[in-house]
């Protein structure tokens, strides 16, 4: 099988084209190519000669391909599932008026198997190449609409940490599509040698999935806290300045009867107090392989205005594409099973 042109950063790519004997300037023709006018074929690379054309098609392919299904919600919301070499994955499109999102996975699954999350469940199947993840920005129809990327999909960003900040390179370089990359969040759920990785390496901004803040609780829906305990994962953070334009925000979904209770807000008060952050609250939805329950709108009314009270801003995020699966936590490719 060929290999894969996209998803190879500049420098890659010049130790490509001397490997093969082209001329050094071939590698910055090529970055055009593929990331500023997004060809599918190496023969469209007209200012490459026919001859170093075909030397590139015996050894390597675009490697750009569409989704192999599209599912749309009453809200507008798209979810695009993928084939890739470990399985399926999906992409999620969230148009807004004046922006729009692409959710983007970076794993088949997730070793990360949070209790509230039916990507979790699926077990884990292997990283993306960084082909993959370009590939969804690249090759979905709404593509030229985007204003913002975040890595929420399927998989924890920071255990395929290479693969992660090579497609972060190319997004935001400017021999790539040389995006600013404050219109780019990665998440996480506290990896934290990863995370310091990440914070020196990239300018994007970090989301930490939190929803509990209370150790022993949060070690029951998400294992990760074992090996990386929430209150050093922000002691972490609180090490980095993010007082100007890089953010870092709290993913905290609501689950009744679980972490919900003002006693759950006071902890994350404490938690967080003084720290320049944001917490997103969102509404738990519902998955076939779990008990949990979503907190009601009020619930989440009242723990926003408590955190809001207390000195931490917090925000309700809108649910986008519950529809047809596609809004936080229910990642599952089981439309693969279809096809």
């Amino acid at each position: 099988m060929a290999e894969k042109l996209l998803g190879k950063t500049l420098e890659e790519l010049k130790t490509l084209v001397s490997d093969l004997g082209l001329p050094s300037f071939s590698a910055k023709q090529i970055t055009d190519w593929l990331y500023k006018k997004r060809v599918t074929d190496i023969d469209a690379m007209t200012n490459i000669s026919q001859k170093n054309r075909d030397l590139l098609k015996s050894r390597y392919e675009i490697g750009l391909h569409a989704p192999v299904k599209e599912a749309v919600s009453k809200d507008g919301t798209k979810k695009f599932l993928f084939k890739t070499e470990n399985g399926f994955i999906e992409s999620v499109y969230i148009p807004e008026e004046d922006r729009a999102t692409l959710c983007v996975s970076c794993q088949v699954g997730c070793k990360m198997n949070c209790s509230f999350c039916a990507t979790g469940k699926m077990g884990f199947h292997g990283n993306l190449d960084t082909a993959d993840i370009i590939n969804q920005v690249l090759s979905i129809p709404d593509s030229e609409k985007l204003t913002n990327i975040v890595y929420m999909g399927m998989g924890e960003p920071m255990d395929n940490l290479t693969n992660v900040l090579k497609s972060l390179d190319i997004l935001t370089k400017e021999y790539g599509l040389a995006w600013s990359p404050k219109r780019i969040t990665v998440s996480t759920v506290g990896i934290i040698p990863g995370m310091r990785v990440f914070l020196k390496d990239s300018q994007c901004h970090i989301a930490v999935s939190l929803h509990n803040p209370i150790s022993s609780e949060r070690a029951a829906i998400m294992p990760a806290e074992k090996a990386y305990p929430i209150n050093d994962v922000v002691a972490e953070l609180r090490k980095y300045d993010f007082s100007h334009q890089r953010r870092v925000s709290f993913e905290y979904t609501l689950i009744e009867n679980v972490n919900n209770t003002m006693r759950h807000a006071a902890a994350l008060v404490r938690l967080l107090k003084g720290f320049e952050c944001r917490v997103n609250i969102i509404r738990y939805h519902q998955s076939a392989n779990t008990e949990l329950k979503s907190a009601g709108n009020d619930s989440a009314v009242q723990f926003r205005d408590y955190l809001n009270d207390n000195g931490i801003t917090a925000t309700i995020r809108k649910s986008r594409g519950e529809d047809i699966d596609a809004a936080c936590g229910l990642l599952s490719t089981k439309e693969s099973e279809q096809l």
